[in-house]
């Protein structure tokens, strides 16, 4: 039986690096590409150079997406699972908010993973029927918000009304859309939030604290299998209780 093919944007670090190390463990073929790479990324090539194929590109670059795609489907075969897990946050209230950081994250987190997304399902559906997913990444700020996160929220809202749609779109083709909405997590994305807003949050979260990316991987590869052959459509949120 051949291994499924799994592409993760923004697998150098954080959540995505978690996702990478999860696919590979249980068997799959992995494509990630990032802006930069990580030492802990570059471990895992090493490792897992036949099943691991890793770039350097922009996510909010099209025309690099759509390279990507290409050759990633040309080197194994085809696409199975898509997650698009890619995004920038830039933390601030927004009458003090540049142009550039608004349109940074538009460009990242709505529009990158459209275009990631679109190139993906562009494979999927010239494919012999077999167990295809989409998994997109959003935030717990998409549906109850954070001060000083508006822009970020508004485009992890996006991202939730854009897999809820686009699951009606391709269920009857077989390919299944799912959007994960975790808490804070302690990745490089949280790295910006003050203090003030780390401990406000953590104080509100049931659980007590924020998350890790452990916390949410085992969500995204169950999503991404056969054992979710008939959840579509749903934002699944993974937030301690927030």
């Amino acid at each position: 039986m051949t291994a499924p093919v799994s592409i993760v944007s923004g697998g150098s670090r954080g959540l995505g690096l978690a996702i990478v190390e999860a696919l590979l463990a249980r068997g799959d073929s992995v494509a990630t590409f990032s802006r930069s790479g990580s030492p802990a990324l570059s471990s895992l090539e090493a490792a897992h150079g036949e099943r691991l194929h890793v770039e350097s590109c922009d996510a909010a670059a099209s025309l690099a997406i759509q390279g990507f795609v290409s050759r990633v489907a040309a080197r194994f075969g085809g696409i199975d699972h898509c997650i698009a897990n890619a995004a920038i946050a830039q933390e601030g209230v927004l009458a003090t908010m540049r142009d550039d950081e608004i349109e940074s994250m538009l460009a990242v987190n709505v529009k990158g993973s459209i275009v990631l997304v679109r190139e993906c399902v562009r494979q999927m559906l010239v494919a012999p029927p077999g167990d295809r997913s989409v998994t997109l990444v959003s935030s717990v700020v998409a549906g109850r918000g954070s001060p000083g996160l508006s822009v970020y929220a508004a485009t992890k809202a996006a991202v939730e009304g854009f897999g809820i749609s686009l699951a009606r779109e391709l269920g009857p083709r077989g390919i299944r859309v799912n959007t994960v909405a975790p808490g804070f997590l302690e990745t490089d994305l949280s790295a910006p939030l003050s203090p003030e807003n780390r401990g406000r949050i953590a104080r509100r979260t049931a659980l007590g604290r924020l998350g890790t990316a452990g916390d949410v991987v085992g969500t995204v590869a169950f999503l991404a299998s056969p054992a979710a052959s008939f959840l579509t459509g749903q934002v699944v949120g993974i937030d301690g209780g927030a």
